[in-house]
């Protein structure tokens, strides 16, 4: 990422949470890693004024207590919040859960691949599209 913001992490799988803090290490990207294990823990961290908003949000779907899809809903309807991307990264690949994260905005939707390789490439590419993005300027106090 070109930017110095955290990248949230919401995802409650442990296994995935170090493969993807090996994968940001592997591939040296520099922003810092914030791991939630929920939506409800997302929207807190979100909403602490003492944390800096991400420049990006990895959302996994079906986790316990509120999945992804209802966070989507309230990010996705929060004016200080809709504008920060999120890139759904889950193991679903039901259409319902496609078009319903698509309903919301999301900036992407990528199915987990089993393989290590196929997740580092995945992340890579997350990495390489938004150190590439430009945002139009009324936005940089949001995502920069």
């Amino acid at each position: 990422m070109n930017i110095n913001r955290p990248i949230l992490l919401v995802e409650d799988d442990v296994v995935d949470q170090k493969t993807t803090e090996r994968a940001f290490k592997r591939l040296k990207v520099t922003n810092p890693l914030e791991i939630t294990q929920n939506g409800l823990e997302a929207i807190e961290f979100l909403e602490d004024p003492d944390k800096a908003l991400p420049c990006l949000i990895l959302l996994d779907l079906n986790m316990p207590r509120m999945n992804g899809i209802e966070f989507l809903e309230i990010v996705k309807n929060d004016k200080d919040l809709r504008r920060v991307p999120v890139v759904v990264l889950t193991t679903s690949n039901s259409e319902k859960d496609v078009v319903a994260s698509y309903n919301f905005s999301v900036a992407g939707y990528l199915i987990k691949p089993v393989a290590h390789q196929g997740f580092i490439d995945v992340i890579r590419t997350i990495d390489i599209y938004w150190t590439l993005c430009t945002v139009p300027p009324e936005l940089e106090s949001v995502v920069h």
